[in-house]
Protein backbone atom coordinates (compact mmCIF):
# COMPACT_ATOMS: atom_id res chain seq x y z
CA UNK A 1 0.00 0.00 0.00
CA UNK A 2 1.27 3.58 -1.01
CA UNK A 3 -0.04 6.85 0.50
CA UNK A 4 0.68 9.94 1.71
CA UNK A 5 0.34 11.80 5.16
CA UNK A 6 1.18 15.99 5.46
CA UNK A 7 4.10 16.82 7.23
CA UNK A 8 4.80 20.48 8.01
CA UNK A 9 1.92 21.19 5.21
CA UNK A 10 3.96 18.96 2.69
CA UNK A 11 3.47 15.57 1.52
CA UNK A 12 5.40 12.39 2.43
CA UNK A 13 4.98 9.32 0.63
CA UNK A 14 5.19 6.10 2.26
CA UNK A 15 4.70 2.48 1.58
CA UNK A 16 3.44 -0.56 3.88
CA UNK A 17 4.29 -4.17 2.93
CA UNK A 18 3.32 -7.17 5.44
CA UNK A 19 2.34 -7.90 8.96
CA UNK A 20 3.96 -8.53 12.32
CA UNK A 21 7.29 -6.55 13.57
CA UNK A 22 8.28 -3.70 11.69
CA UNK A 23 11.35 -2.28 9.43
CA UNK A 24 11.83 0.75 8.76
CA UNK A 25 14.00 1.42 5.40
CA UNK A 26 15.22 4.49 4.82
CA UNK A 27 16.98 5.57 1.03
CA UNK A 28 19.95 7.81 0.50
CA UNK A 29 20.62 11.03 -1.18
CA UNK A 30 19.01 11.17 -4.53
CA UNK A 31 17.26 8.10 -4.17
CA UNK A 32 13.92 6.85 -2.97
CA UNK A 33 11.55 4.19 -1.26
CA UNK A 34 11.47 2.57 -4.97
CA UNK A 35 15.16 1.41 -4.31
CA UNK A 36 13.69 -0.87 -1.15
CA UNK A 37 10.99 -2.64 -3.90
CA UNK A 38 12.80 -6.42 -4.17
CA UNK A 39 14.24 -6.18 -0.15
CA UNK A 40 10.82 -5.02 0.77
CA UNK A 41 8.40 -7.83 -1.19
CA UNK A 42 10.90 -10.46 0.45
CA UNK A 43 10.69 -9.15 4.06
CA UNK A 44 7.76 -8.51 3.93
CA UNK A 45 7.12 -12.34 4.23
CA UNK A 46 8.35 -12.15 7.52
CA UNK A 47 7.93 -8.10 8.61
CA UNK A 48 6.14 -5.29 8.15
CA UNK A 49 7.86 -3.40 6.32
CA UNK A 50 7.69 0.47 5.88
CA UNK A 51 9.62 2.74 3.11
CA UNK A 52 9.24 6.39 3.26
CA UNK A 53 10.26 8.98 0.50
CA UNK A 54 12.27 11.40 2.68
CA UNK A 55 11.35 15.20 2.15
CA UNK A 56 12.85 16.37 -1.16
CA UNK A 57 13.17 12.96 -2.55
CA UNK A 58 11.21 10.53 -4.35
CA UNK A 59 7.47 12.17 -4.63
CA UNK A 60 7.77 13.77 -0.99
CA UNK A 61 7.82 17.43 -1.18
CA UNK A 62 10.61 20.03 -0.60
CA UNK A 63 9.99 21.58 2.68
CA UNK A 64 12.98 24.57 3.25
CA UNK A 65 16.21 25.73 1.51
CA UNK A 66 17.94 23.00 4.37
CA UNK A 67 16.68 19.34 4.79
CA UNK A 68 18.53 18.60 8.37
CA UNK A 69 18.87 14.75 8.94
CA UNK A 70 16.78 15.78 12.53
CA UNK A 71 13.91 17.45 10.03
CA UNK A 72 13.94 14.39 8.18
CA UNK A 73 13.85 11.89 11.49
CA UNK A 74 10.48 13.97 12.57
CA UNK A 75 9.10 13.05 8.87
CA UNK A 76 9.43 9.75 9.65
CA UNK A 77 8.62 9.79 13.29
CA UNK A 78 5.20 11.54 11.51
CA UNK A 79 4.69 8.53 9.50
CA UNK A 80 5.14 6.01 11.82
CA UNK A 81 2.65 7.81 14.40
CA UNK A 82 0.07 7.81 11.79
CA UNK A 83 0.44 4.21 11.20
CA UNK A 84 0.72 3.36 15.21
CA UNK A 85 3.83 1.60 14.77
CA UNK A 86 5.21 1.82 18.30
CA UNK A 87 8.63 0.02 18.00
CA UNK A 88 10.91 -0.46 14.73
CA UNK A 89 14.22 -1.69 13.24
CA UNK A 90 15.61 1.18 11.29
CA UNK A 91 18.18 0.76 8.59
CA UNK A 92 19.43 3.39 6.50
CA UNK A 93 21.65 3.47 3.66
CA UNK A 94 24.02 6.13 2.83
CA UNK A 95 22.27 9.33 3.68
CA UNK A 96 19.32 7.13 5.50
CA UNK A 97 21.93 6.04 8.32
CA UNK A 98 22.56 9.26 9.31
CA UNK A 99 18.71 9.61 9.64
CA UNK A 100 18.46 6.57 11.15
CA UNK A 101 20.93 7.22 14.29
CA UNK A 102 19.40 10.80 14.65
CA UNK A 103 15.92 9.19 14.90
CA UNK A 104 17.55 6.48 17.51
CA UNK A 105 19.31 9.39 19.56
CA UNK A 106 15.99 11.42 19.26
CA UNK A 107 13.24 8.89 19.84
CA UNK A 108 15.46 5.83 21.34
CA UNK A 109 11.94 4.16 22.61
CA UNK A 110 10.56 3.55 19.43
CA UNK A 111 13.77 1.37 18.15
CA UNK A 112 14.83 -2.04 18.98
CA UNK A 113 17.89 -1.84 17.14
CA UNK A 114 18.81 0.07 13.95
CA UNK A 115 22.21 0.00 11.47
CA UNK A 116 24.26 1.83 9.02
CA UNK A 117 24.12 0.42 5.40
CA UNK A 118 27.10 1.62 3.47
CA UNK A 119 26.96 4.60 6.26
CA UNK A 120 28.62 5.76 9.32
CA UNK A 121 27.79 8.28 12.46
CA UNK A 122 30.24 11.11 12.32
CA UNK A 123 29.96 14.24 11.17
CA UNK A 124 32.00 15.48 7.14
CA UNK A 125 35.12 16.11 7.88
CA UNK A 126 36.55 19.51 6.72
CA UNK A 127 37.39 17.96 3.47
CA UNK A 128 34.26 16.83 3.60
CA UNK A 129 31.97 19.70 4.24
CA UNK A 130 34.71 21.46 1.43
CA UNK A 131 33.49 19.16 -0.99
CA UNK A 132 29.97 19.77 -0.30
CA UNK A 133 30.38 23.20 -0.86
CA UNK A 134 32.14 22.85 -4.10
CA UNK A 135 29.56 20.12 -5.14
CA UNK A 136 26.22 22.71 -4.30
CA UNK A 137 28.04 25.32 -6.58
CA UNK A 138 27.95 23.01 -9.43
CA UNK A 139 24.39 21.84 -8.72
CA UNK A 140 23.30 25.51 -9.83
CA UNK A 141 25.02 25.21 -13.20
CA UNK A 142 24.18 22.08 -13.76
CA UNK A 143 22.43 19.46 -11.92
CA UNK A 144 21.38 16.59 -14.49
CA UNK A 145 25.18 16.08 -15.68
CA UNK A 146 26.77 15.38 -12.31
CA UNK A 147 23.56 13.38 -11.20
CA UNK A 148 24.02 11.15 -14.18
CA UNK A 149 27.97 11.17 -13.53
CA UNK A 150 27.39 11.00 -9.58
CA UNK A 151 25.45 7.49 -9.68
CA UNK A 152 27.97 4.78 -11.56
CA UNK A 153 30.47 5.75 -9.04
CA UNK A 154 28.34 4.29 -6.51
CA UNK A 155 29.30 0.79 -7.65
CA UNK A 156 32.30 -0.95 -7.54
CA UNK A 157 34.05 -1.06 -10.90
CA UNK A 158 33.73 -4.34 -11.30
CA UNK A 159 30.00 -4.11 -10.97
CA UNK A 160 29.71 -1.01 -13.28
CA UNK A 161 28.93 -3.05 -16.54
CA UNK A 162 26.92 -5.97 -14.26
CA UNK A 163 24.04 -3.50 -13.28
CA UNK A 164 23.03 -1.17 -16.20
CA UNK A 165 19.48 -1.34 -15.82
CA UNK A 166 19.78 -0.82 -12.02
CA UNK A 167 21.93 2.14 -12.70
CA UNK A 168 19.82 3.53 -15.16
CA UNK A 169 16.68 2.91 -12.73
CA UNK A 170 18.67 4.82 -10.33
CA UNK A 171 19.76 7.85 -12.37
CA UNK A 172 16.01 7.83 -13.68
CA UNK A 173 15.10 8.34 -10.09
CA UNK A 174 17.87 10.95 -9.49
CA UNK A 175 16.56 13.23 -12.35
CA UNK A 176 13.22 13.48 -10.85
CA UNK A 177 14.85 15.48 -8.09
CA UNK A 178 15.25 19.25 -9.03
CA UNK A 179 19.11 21.26 -8.01
CA UNK A 180 16.74 22.91 -4.57
CA UNK A 181 15.98 19.66 -3.77
CA UNK A 182 19.18 18.06 -4.23
CA UNK A 183 20.65 20.99 -2.52
CA UNK A 184 18.55 20.97 0.39
CA UNK A 185 20.09 17.53 1.15
CA UNK A 186 23.63 18.14 0.57
CA UNK A 187 23.28 21.16 3.33
CA UNK A 188 21.76 19.30 5.78
CA UNK A 189 24.44 16.43 4.84
CA UNK A 190 27.17 18.83 5.51
CA UNK A 191 26.10 20.51 8.74
CA UNK A 192 25.01 17.08 9.98
CA UNK A 193 25.93 16.54 13.89
CA UNK A 194 28.63 13.66 14.72
CA UNK A 195 26.77 10.63 16.92
CA UNK A 196 29.65 8.60 18.15
CA UNK A 197 29.42 9.62 21.57
CA UNK A 198 25.48 8.43 21.17
CA UNK A 199 26.79 5.17 19.66
CA UNK A 200 29.17 4.34 22.30
CA UNK A 201 26.35 4.70 25.04
CA UNK A 202 23.68 3.17 23.54
CA UNK A 203 22.22 -0.08 24.72
CA UNK A 204 20.23 -0.34 20.93
CA UNK A 205 22.05 -3.29 18.86
CA UNK A 206 23.65 -1.69 16.33
CA UNK A 207 24.50 -3.05 12.58
CA UNK A 208 27.26 -2.24 9.91
CA UNK A 209 27.15 -2.97 6.37
CA UNK A 210 30.55 -2.07 4.58
CA UNK A 211 31.84 -2.50 0.76
CA UNK A 212 35.18 -2.91 1.01
CA UNK A 213 35.58 -0.59 -2.79
CA UNK A 214 33.11 1.85 -1.40
CA UNK A 215 34.69 5.04 -2.90
CA UNK A 216 32.50 7.29 -0.83
CA UNK A 217 33.76 6.45 2.60
CA UNK A 218 37.05 5.76 4.43
CA UNK A 219 35.66 2.01 4.93
CA UNK A 220 38.62 1.37 7.59
CA UNK A 221 37.96 4.66 9.24
CA UNK A 222 34.27 3.68 9.71
CA UNK A 223 35.50 0.16 11.07
CA UNK A 224 36.56 1.78 14.19
CA UNK A 225 33.51 3.03 14.67
CA UNK A 226 32.58 -0.60 15.00
CA UNK A 227 33.86 -0.93 18.37
CA UNK A 228 31.57 1.98 19.84
CA UNK A 229 28.43 0.54 20.39
CA UNK A 230 28.09 -2.21 23.11
CA UNK A 231 26.69 -4.79 20.55
CA UNK A 232 27.50 -4.19 16.80
CA UNK A 233 26.94 -6.85 14.03
CA UNK A 234 29.30 -6.13 10.88
CA UNK A 235 29.04 -7.25 7.71
CA UNK A 236 31.90 -6.57 5.31
CA UNK A 237 31.57 -7.08 1.63
CA UNK A 238 34.18 -8.20 -0.85
CA UNK A 239 33.59 -5.97 -4.97
CA UNK A 240 31.12 -4.39 -3.11
CA UNK A 241 31.20 -0.79 -3.38
CA UNK A 242 28.47 1.71 -2.05
CA UNK A 243 25.26 -0.10 -3.32
CA UNK A 244 25.30 -3.37 -1.80
CA UNK A 245 21.37 -3.55 -1.91
CA UNK A 246 21.91 -4.32 -5.46
CA UNK A 247 25.36 -5.23 -5.62
CA UNK A 248 25.14 -8.13 -3.03
CA UNK A 249 21.39 -8.10 -2.82
CA UNK A 250 21.15 -11.54 -1.32
CA UNK A 251 23.17 -11.91 0.98
CA UNK A 252 22.39 -7.98 2.59
CA UNK A 253 19.24 -8.84 2.78
CA UNK A 254 19.81 -12.29 4.65
CA UNK A 255 21.94 -10.47 7.39
CA UNK A 256 19.47 -7.51 7.69
CA UNK A 257 16.83 -10.40 7.98
CA UNK A 258 18.82 -11.92 10.81
CA UNK A 259 19.51 -8.71 12.72
CA UNK A 260 15.57 -7.64 12.76
CA UNK A 261 14.53 -11.05 13.91
CA UNK A 262 17.53 -10.91 16.87
CA UNK A 263 16.58 -7.57 17.75
CA UNK A 264 12.67 -8.45 18.11
CA UNK A 265 13.72 -11.72 19.62
CA UNK A 266 16.88 -12.15 21.65
CA UNK A 267 17.63 -8.38 22.74
CA UNK A 268 14.87 -7.34 25.39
Amino acid sequence: MIDFIKFQNQPIRYKKEGLGNTIVLLHGFLESLDIWDTFSELLSRHFKVITIDLPGHGASGTIGEVHSMELMADAVNAVLIYLQIEQCVMVGHSMGGYVAVQFAEKYSSKVKGFGFFHSHADEDTIEGKYNRDRTIAILNKNYISWVNQFIPDLFAECNKEKFPSEIKKLQHIAGLMNAEQIIAAQYGMRDRKPKLAFLASTDLPVFYILGKEDTKMVVSKVMEQTLLPKHCEVLSLSDVGHMGFIEDSQVTMNFLRGFATSAFNSWK
